[in-house]
């Protein structure tokens, strides 16, 4: 009984260690969209953004991840175009603040890579995404790097006039590189 209540102890020591909780290096990470505009690649910079990931290296199927951009913190390099961004016919920043993902699923994928699964939201509309996550050990850190690759209009991100994707293509890569610390 006393071996069992011992294992039992270790044990429940020996599991947070694995899945832990992380804490994400802001000065570190990035999040960008890279977009075309009349076939001109553009990149975009959220400079706010807040990213939850609970690893567990030994059963990645066990982890999971959310993350949550301020979209008021897109920046293009140029004040005027932020401002248009915050615009309805874009990113209609006042009444859609925040953009998130939540992950549903992360499985092991070839390379060491991870195949992550889940629900992304922009300006209030919601899709199943999919996306090869890589998972580096740096020193004590672990990062996580990834594009999605997602179709602007499906978020009415450029609505009205903008709908026309001769001036803005309709393919959107969001890349990420979070660097996290146990």
């Amino acid at each position: 009984m006393k071996l069992r209540t011992i294992a039992l102890a270790t044990l429940a020591f020996a599991l947070p260690a694995l899945a832990a909780q992380l804490k994400t290096d802001a000065t570190k990470s990035s999040v960008s969209a890279v977009f075309k505009q009349m076939n001109v690649p553009v990149e975009g910079k959220f400079k706010r953004f807040n990213a939850q990931i609970d690893y567990n290296s030994a059963k990645p199927e066990t982890s999971k991840a959310s993350m949550e951009i301020e979209v008021a913190s897109f920046d293009l390099g140029d004040a005027d175009f932020n401002k248009e961004a915050q615009k309805k016919d874009w990113f209609n920043g006042p009444q859609f603040p925040k953009a998130t993902f939540v992950s549903s699923a992360l499985k092991p994928a070839a390379g060491g890579k991870l195949d992550v699964s889940g629900k992304l939201t922009i300006k209030g509309k919601t899709a199943d995404v999919a996306f090869p996550l890589t998972v580096k050990q740096e020193g004590t850190t672990q990062v996580f790097e990834g594009a999605l690759p997602i179709k602007r209009l499906a978020f009415s991100i450029g609505e009205g006039e903008w709908k026309d994707t001769s001036m803005v293509a309709d393919e959107v890569v969001i890349k990420f590189r979070v660097v996290a610390t146990q």
